[in-house]
């Protein structure tokens, strides 16, 4: 069902950055009224002033639930409720299983999984009063691993979960969910990736389509756009990863391994090797993991 957005009232995590900020930036055009969350103050007050007087942002870390929870309800007094949501903040971090560093591992799974849960849980009571609707941003790596990403796409096969399931939950209260599976994305957390480990990039590009393209933020934050005012429960960027999930039990299944495993045999080695040339405390993507981009998708 196609809505307007003028003046509905939407709130983004991880909106100095990337996706989040194009999002922001688009609904803005569009009419929304946006409210910023994130950990780059100068940022997010610099995006506000340009969508105009209606926007607002507040600084928070989606790992601390207290002040998460303080900046959702903040957002929803300053626009009088909450119509849309979209949980966006995420980090990603280089490594196999067996090279990365417990902390890190737990890092990415609490932005990117825990983050979402104390995102929706706080935003639920505004949702209800306005019968409103979120798209949790996930992956195509939900249902698609690569390795060396294995703590992102765990986390993002999580998030997919938990989103399904809040779906199932929040129904009878009138407010509804999707999901969003980007592909590769022209943001920092791809262009950090190719950069420092040249191995990832060709590994990229050896995917069969759509794991060998990159679609630019603008057309991926067009769709979350267009999704929300259509209240999708599923967005696809781009649209044939919507083939790669119908197709995944193929894709993991025996009859797959034999490709998948000389696949990785060749990737593995160089990869592992150009991300412990990185050092230990640069595995996480470049631009994401300091402090203030914790919260950039």
């Amino acid at each position: 069902m196609q809505r307007s957005l003028a003046g509905r009232r939407l709130v983004v995590t991880g909106a100095a950055r990337g996706i989040g900020e194009k999002v922001a930036r688009i609904a803005g055009a569009r009419g929304a009224r946006v409210a910023l969350i994130g950990l780059e103050p100068d940022r997010l007050r610099a995006i506000a002033g340009d969508l105009g007087p209606t926007a607002s942002w507040r600084e928070a870390d989606v790992r601390d639930s207290a002040a998460l929870r303080s900046a959702i309800d903040d957002c929803a007094e300053i626009m009088g409720g909450i119509d849309y949501l979209v949980a966006n903040a995420g980090i990603a971090a280089y490594g196999t299983v067996r090279q990365l560093d417990e902390t890190m591992f737990d890092r990415v799974v609490d932005i990117n999984l825990n983050g979402v849960f104390r995102t929706l849980k706080h935003a639920t009571p505004h949702l209800e009063r306005t019968r409103g609707h979120v798209l949790v941003v996930a992956s195509a790596l939900s249902f698609l691993p690569l390795p060396a990403m294995a703590s992102y796409s765990a986390s993002k096969a999580g998030v997919e979960m938990l989103a399904l399931a809040y779906r199932q939950e929040v129904a009878h209260l009138g407010i509804t969910a999707g999901v969003v599976h980007p592909s590769w994305i022209d943001t920092d957390l791809v262009r950090g990736a190719d950069a420092d480990l040249p191995s990832f990039m060709e590994m990229r590009s050896r995917l069969p389509y759509p794991g060998n393209v990159t679609t630019s933020v603008d057309d991926a934050a067009g769709a979350i756009v267009d999704a929300l005012a259509r209240r999708r429960s599923r967005v696809y960027v781009p649209r044939a990863v919507g083939v790669a999930n119908w197709a995944k039990g193929v894709v993991n299944s025996p009859l797959a391994w034999p490709w998948a495993r000389r696949f990785a045999a060749k990737a593995v080695p160089t990869l592992e090797q150009e991300i412990d040339a990185l050092g230990r405390q640069n595995q996480l993507v470049p631009g994401l993991g300091k402090k203030p981009p914790a919260t950039t998708k």
